[in-house]
């Protein structure tokens, strides 16, 4: 699932006003609670840990309008701990948006 502008952005701007700096900075603490968060994820092996995770990461993409991360963010919680399909569509998601 790819990264595409529209609430997340949407979001960030109505934050941001006019200042184009601001949105930068937004946009890149984003980025930068996102990834910290796929770090988890990925080191999580128990239950609880993956669990965890994955509520975070709901949490985060749920305070931006990410309706794509939420998503993913679902189907973590419902993956088994470590499941490899769903953290590289997590981290597609991530570079999408790191890039975009």
């Amino acid at each position: 699932m790819a990264y595409e502008a529209g609430a997340l952005d949407a979001t960030l701007a109505a934050a941001a006003g006019e200042d184009a700096d601001l949105f930068r900075e937004l946009r890149q603490a984003f980025a930068e609670s996102l990834a910290r968060q796929v770090d988890l994820l990925k080191r999580s092996r128990c239950d609880g840990n993956w669990q965890m995770a994955a509520m975070r990461l709901k949490g985060l993409a749920a305070s931006f309008h990410a309706e794509p991360l939420i998503d993913l963010a679902e189907e973590a919680l419902t993956a088994a701990p470590g499941e490899p399909t769903v953290v590289r569509r997590i981290e597609a998601f991530l570079e999408d948006f790191a890039t975009g």
